[in-house]
């Protein structure tokens, strides 16, 4: 266990009666690594007795607590214990019902409560009724002696099963209620009390879902099977032991990897099965990122009720659109996954405003942090807008300094940034190109003279929140996920039918967690990464070379895609050639030292498996937005014009193809008005948006983004040199500013 991870649980530890003294790996067999687990010694802060930690299976009537309780009992050789008979008629002498019919449903949850409460279990396995976690009381006495484990059946399962059983009515369920509307109203109490869920398809046996709990079981214990590795990493004998292992809390506060790599899952991806996709494919996009965040980041990092906290505030009101990231049918096979619908009309949002709450949850409490974030455009004000919404607390320990190209942003974006003057979060421009200002970021995290000055004088961290951080590219992966489930919701395609993704890449982080559902279980065939003129990635796709040499960045109408020095692809070329991070250090040192590298023909054939691309001048991204609105009247931005031109060049129609929407058009809209040849294009931006709204429908406007150009005004900002010193002055003004202030 690191040090930081160590210093993570101290406050998790804390809270809770029981605290484990030791990590205790489990055995290769499952089972026998469960009951190594469940039978280990724990130290009560009261008693100082030696106990044994039971597992509490909660769900829903109906949801087979008791079968699956008998059935892990006996494979771990554990005694097992029903609270209807075990408990609570033996406790009140009568049945359970007769009981109900004594109190009557109202005091039915207290007196059942008390008698939980009144009841105690050790290194057990426990079947709770449907109805104990209505009582808070008993909730927190059972949680106290172990882990509770939610079995999360399909309501249409239940309601079947209860049917069968002759129940008609349950606890709570007053007249004129309805089985479903009682079941659903009983979902918070499971979601708040539980540690680990079940996801389980319709359909599952008994054994199927035991085996699930045996499996979150063993998951929750060897969070060593968790863990994170560079893109760059050396020989384990040469640069680090097992006991270095960085967990989901160490590279979301780290960012990039020491070795100048990008983290990883050292195991990969888990898979979803089909039934469970199923599952959530009726879900809204909160519940979908819930189920999909808690396969991905360990409990022990991030507790299921703290993630669902986080989930729902990051995708809440501060959305325009309550599908978050609704798919349209667009013209024939294709189809739009608008991502411009959170409060800076981006994709990024989809991201950014999860990522300030995972960072923020993440870091130990004894240092600052600033974070340092290169943009060329939609990723400055997501990410200015995400950390500025932190509690107070957070926010006087956590800032955020953005730095963007003078020339290469919009008006409009530049206004977006420039409008956050105070607190934690500013924007500098810089009188170069993104590449410079992405260079120069990583030379500060690189430059141990830098980081060291900044951490004994200021007690300051460098941490970053472009694609490059992992808390920043795990939420774009919900998003493909969420896209693929709307169109098996809506009969386009059935599980398992392939679909294709169209994407304007730039940096690859969003075709890079493309491929990450893929490997989640997602049929993707192919990811189509869409370039303008600056087509490095393209060229690369098609060529199997990265070549920079000579070539400059030009400004073009889709600036986030303006980018010659692909970060992300170092995580594509990683998991393309099976892990080889030999092969990935070598390349990205060439590409550092001569500007060029070229993979061999076999993994340029394996790239083109999952890949391909393509790119498209200035004038086909116009005449896409003209074209698409006379023939739809549905208005693109220029990033999504270019993915539709490259999906028109390349996707064979053989499959739906969805085209990923980035930005509103409003962010780009004195491109867009030229492109549907509107005369007299005023200056102000505020002005284009209002021309832009006599053109469009209203219903494809964005009110936020209106909102925050009327209260804006242009006004002065800070503006550098690319050079490499006053950047870094510029970052210690900013410490000094955020963390040195007397109040």
């Amino acid at each position: 266990m690191t040090l930081m991870r160590f210093c993570l649980l101290l406050p998790k530890l804390r809270t809770v009666k029981c605290t484990r003294l030791s990590t205790l790996r489990f055995s290769p067999n499952l089972t026998t690594g469960c009951l190594a687990f469940f039978s280990s010694a724990w130290l009560s802060t009261t008693t100082h007795q030696k106990e044994k930690r039971n597992i509490i299976l909660m769900g829903p009537p109906g949801a087979g607590k008791t079968s699956v309780g008998q059935v892990v009992a006996y494979r771990l050789g554990m005694p097992i214990i029903d609270i209807d008979d075990d408990v609570l008629e033996k406790t009140w002498g009568v049945t359970v019902a007769d009981k109900l019919s004594e109190v009557g449903g109202e005091q039915f949850i207290d007196v059942e409560g008390e008698a939980v409460c009144n009841f105690s279990a050790s290194g057990s396995v426990i079947s709770l009724t449907g109805s104990n976690p209505l009582h808070s009381g008993s909730m927190q006495h059972l949680k106290k002696g172990g882990l509770v484990v939610y079995l999360d059946v399909d309501t249409n399962d239940i309601i079947q099963r209860l049917s069968r059983m002759k129940v008609n009515r349950i606890v709570g369920q007053d007249a004129g209620i309805s089985m479903r509307e009682i079941l659903l109203y009983r979902k918070q109490f499971y979601e708040k009390w539980f540690d680990l869920r079940v996801l389980c398809g319709s359909g599952d046996t008994v054994e199927e879902v035991a085996d699930k709990v045996l499996h979150v079981l063993d998951r929750y214990q060897n969070s060593e099977s968790e863990t994170y590795i560079s893109t760059r990493r050396k020989p384990l004998s040469e640069n680090t032991s097992a006991s270095n292992s960085k967990y989901f809390s160490d590279v979301v506060v780290e960012g990039l990897a020491p070795d100048g790599g990008l983290y990883v899952p050292k195991n990969g991806f888990p898979k979803l099965e089909p039934r469970e996709w199923l599952r959530i494919a009726s879900r809204s996009y909160p519940a979908r990122a819930l189920a999909i965040l808690e396969k991905c980041i360990h409990p022990m990092d991030v507790s299921p009720s703290e993630l669902r906290t986080m989930v729902h505030r990051a995708y809440g009101e501060n959305f325009a659109c309550d599908s978050i990231a609704p798919v349209k049918h667009l013209i024939h096979n294709q189809y739009v996954l608008e991502l411009f619908h959170g409060p800076t009309a981006s994709f990024k949002d989809l991201a950014l405003q999860l990522m300030p709450q995972l960072f923020a949850h993440c870091l130990p409490r004894m240092c600052n942090y600033l974070i340092l974030v290169a943009t060329s455009g939609d990723t400055g004000s997501a990410v200015l807008s995400g950390f500025s919404r932190l509690n107070d607390c957070d926010r006087q320990r956590i800032g955020v300094l953005v730095f963007f190209p003078e020339d290469g942003v919009s008006e409009i974006q530049k206004l977006q940034m420039t409008g956050f003057r105070e607190g934690n979060v500013r924007s500098v421009s810089v009188l170069s190109d993104f590449d410079f200002c992405q260079r120069t970021i990583k030379r500060m995290f690189a430059d141990s003279s830098l980081t060291g000055h900044l951490a004994v004088e200021y007690a300051t961290v460098l941490s970053t929140a472009n694609s490059i951080n992992w808390a920043r590219l795990l939420p774009q992966v919900v998003y493909h996920s969420s896209a693929y489930l709307d169109l098996v919701r809506d009969g386009v395609v059935t599980f398992g039918d392939p679909v294709d993704v169209c994407i304007p890449t730039g940096n690859f982080g969003n075709a890079m967690s493309a491929l990450y559902a893929k490997q989640m279980g997602i049929p993707i065939r192919k990811v189509i990464c869409a370039s303008n003129h600056n087509c490095v990635v393209a060229d690369f796709i098609n060529t199997g070379q990265y070549d920079l040499r000579g070539r400059k960045l030009v400004v073009s109408n889709s600036p986030a895609i303006d980018i010659l020095k692909s970060s992300n692809l170092e995580r594509f070329i990683y998991h393309t050639s099976d892990g080889d991070s030999n092969l990935v250090r070598d390349l990205f040192l060439s590409l550092e030292k001569d500007q060029f590298f070229k993979v061999s023909l076999d993994l340029l054939q394996r790239i083109n498996q999952d890949v391909s691309a393509g790119w498209c001048s200035e004038e086909d991204c116009l005449a896409a937005i003209q074209g698409v609105y006379g023939s739809t009247g549905y208005l693109m931005d220029t990033h999504t014009a270019v993915a539709k031109v490259i999906a028109d060049r390349l996707q064979d129609k053989t499959c739906p193809v969805v085209v990923c929407s980035t930005a509103h058009h409003g962010k780009f809209a004195p491109a867009v008005l030229k492109a549907l040849q509107c005369q007299n294009i005023p200056s102000e931006p505020l002005e284009q948006l209002k021309q832009l709204g006599t053109v469009a429908d209203k219903s494809q406007t964005h009110a936020d983004l209106f909102e925050c150009l009327r209260e804006r005004r242009k006004h002065k900002h800070t503006v550098c040199q690319a050079d490499f010193s006053v950047l870094a002055e510029e970052v210690e003004t900013m410490i000094q500013d955020s963390f040195l202030k007397v109040y």
